[in-house]
């Protein structure tokens, strides 16, 4: 199935891309409409989904995927349909300012890349928007309880995907949020609580084979010329600590190692429901 060359055209009129990044479960979804109504932003790009106004207009939910691989493939526009469906909703629509939604700086570009979006401009943390308790009680309803924030009201989603939907969820503009100015009256929006399936493996599931499966397809994903050789990993209090063993055609510069690192946990974090304290990568050229 081919890619529709949409994506090779050029953009008639300049668009500011900004990016709203932090580890996964830290509560980006869950603030998006409260950012994009800040800067006056018309459009979202979450897991998958073109997002206007609390409303989804082209794509597919990564948070409805069945398991890892498909879900990474969602969220990073891989599958020809789903590409070409967000790229001529694009092209149609009417905008100069476009969010991104990422777990770093880096996926939030490599997910413009992919939709011949400009490189964001403007990177918005997580931590400049919400407290550390704020973030601590997100990231335990992730792990915990394997619960999910998408930014649209629940009819969006129960149309859709009804199985995976859990509840609904409001949040209001807060004035002791520096990022955010109070504008002289809260504002409250509604977003989709649920649990895709993807996140309810149990804990014994996560095997050594099944996280080196994860790991595997994200080698893939990124870098098809590697070879991974095995995969190690102990848990602690703060997550897994994973040693990923691979073989490469040529010596990998140090700054490609750090991002194929951070590429890895923020995978396995937002897809594999496995909370990750440390990736470290051991390359060896072949001889």
């Amino acid at each position: 199935m081919k890619i529709n060359n949409m994506a090779a055209g050029i953009r008639r009129r300049p668009v500011k891309v900004y990016a709203l990044v932090g580890r996964s479960g830290t509560g980006k979804s869950f603030r998006a409409q409260l950012v994009a109504d800040r800067y006056h932003i018309p459009l979202i790009i979450d897991d998958g989904l073109l997002i206007r106004n609390d409303r989804i207009i082209a794509g597919k939910s990564a948070k409805q995927e069945s398991n890892f691989l498909t879900a990474v493939k969602r969220a990073l526009f891989q599958e020809a349909d789903h590409f070409n469906e967000v790229m001529n909703a694009l092209q149609t629509e009417k905008y100069r300012k476009i969010l991104i939604i990422g777990t770093s700086e880096k996926m939030a570009a490599k997910i413009a890349l992919r939709l011949n979006l400009p490189e964001p401009s403007q990177i918005i943390r997580i931590e400049d928007i919400a407290t550390k308790d704020e973030i601590d009680t997100a990231m335990r309803i992730r792990y915990s309880e394997g619960k999910h924030v998408i930014p649209v009201p629940p009819l969006q989603i129960t149309r859709n995907y009804p199985s995976i939907v859990y509840d609904s969820i409001r949040v209001g503009l807060k004035k002791r949020l520096s990022f955010l100015p109070f504008v002289g009256k809260t504002q409250t929006v509604e977003k989709t609580l649920v649990c895709p399936e993807f996140s309810k493996q149990e804990e014994s599931a996560i095997s050594e084979a099944a996280i080196t499966q994860m790991v595997s397809h994200c080698l893939i994903e990124y870098e098809e010329t590697m070879k991974i050789e095995k995969v190690t990993f102990t848990y602690g209090n703060e997550g897994y600590d994973l040693d990923v063993f691979i073989r490469t055609p040529q010596a990998m510069p140090g700054h490609m190692i750090l991002e194929f690192e951070e590429y890895i946990a923020d995978s396995l974090e937002k897809y594999g429901g496995i909370l990750i304290h440390k990736v470290v990568l051991h390359v060896q050229a072949w001889s």
